[in-house]
């Protein structure tokens, strides 16, 4: 296909054309805002090498009985409610890795936000959250810790 012939095409169906271009600036939009947000999204394959060959902080920010259904061995369970880049339990971990875990992987945003605007450098958040986590066939701890 030629240059004229995606011309032709586009004014045959511009509805058609239209939605292709709205489409790739979408994703492009979106692809450029992960590079700026200043945090990023692991695997959990990459998490656990995080976690065993830097000491990562795993931030679970599930309610507590989510929690305690099953969590990430080690994990720190934060309501987002009480969600504070100032605590003590965050602030001593400054200069850590920090992965952020929800259910799914969306409610992590807000507080990744957080911590990248109080300081924090290495942010991460657990890309599907804990069922891609589950998914991966990967162990969880059950009860508190």
């Amino acid at each position: 296909m030629n240059f004229e012939e995606l011309l032709a095409f586009a004014g045959r169906n511009l509805v058609y054309a239209i939605a292709i271009v709205v489409l790739t600036v979408a994703i492009i939009a979106n692809e450029l805002s992960r590079f700026f947000r200043g945090y990023k999204a692991l695997r959990p394959a990459e998490v656990t090498h995080l976690i065993n060959q830097e000491s990562a902080l795993v931030v679970d920010l599930r309610a507590s009985t989510d929690y305690q259904k099953g969590h990430i061995a080690g994990a720190k369970n934060v309501q987002m409610a009480q969600f504070d880049p100032e605590s003590k339990q965050l602030a001593s971990a400054k200069a850590l890795p920090i992965i952020l875990v929800c259910q799914n992987g969306v409610t992590v945003d807000a507080a990744a936000k957080r911590l990248k605007k109080a300081g924090f450098e290495r942010i991460h958040i657990l890309e599907g959250g804990i069922t891609a986590w589950q998914q991966a066939e990967l162990p969880l701890v059950k009860g508190k810790s």
